[in-house]
């Protein structure tokens, strides 16, 4: 049995493309694998905080002597972060914000790329301490833009992945979803069929 965790980061409930393919994506593998569990994280509903001087706080302050507020933010990055070491399977939900993911996204990220918890400094440089997940990223993109210069969304997710140790990623775009009906319709049917076959 394997767990999954899935993070859907779409602003929008409603006419969400993202949201589409992961509900997609959860169908393929519940049919596929019944017995797997399933943890679903909204961040436009249960909303993470950006970093700031709280959090920084709670990391790098000795616990007798944090601020409450410190400690509150250290426990829900610890929440977050046993969510992630937790799972076996990631899923990242996200559409093309300006370029590159959601703000809420970035945010989560910032509370689970840890030093000494998801990731240490060695001699040799950072080493990832969550080998062996593995991850698939549902992406919705208004236009094309899969290896353009203007994709600044797979390289940093694929980087800040690999930084903890995740290296077994699967890209999935739903492209040209605002270039007309014939556009967003290949690119959903293009998705869809690229998840059934990764699930």
């Amino acid at each position: 049995m394997s767990k999954l965790l899935v993070i859907e980061s779409s602003a929008r409930q409603q006419g969400s493309v993202s949201r589409q393919l992961t509900a997609q994506f959860i169908a393929n593998w519940q049919a596929a694998n019944p017995s797997d569990q399933i943890k679903v994280r909204d961040l436009a509903i249960d909303q993470v905080p950006h970093l700031d001087a709280n959090l920084l706080g709670g990391w790098m302050t000795p616990a007798a002597q944090q601020s409450t507020a410190e400690q509150a933010a250290l426990a829900l990055s610890n929440s977050l972060t046993d969510e992630l070491l937790a799972a076996d399977v990631l899923v990242l939900a996200a559409p093309m914000y300006n370029f590159t993911i959601p703000s809420t996204l970035k945010a989560w990220l910032d509370h689970v790329l840890r030093a000494g918890v998801t990731f240490k400094y060695t001699e040799n440089g950072p080493q990832g301490l969550l080998g062996g997940k593995r991850a698939f990223v549902l992406t919705a993109r208004g236009g094309i833009y899969a290896g353009s210069a203007m994709d600044h969304q797979e390289p940093y997710l694929r980087q800040a992945l690999a930084f903890i140790g995740i290296h077994d990623v699967s890209f999935i775009h739903a492209e040209g979803l605002n270039l007309g009906a014939e556009f967003m319709e290949k690119g959903l049917s293009e998705a869809k069929v690229q998840i059934a076959q990764a699930v």
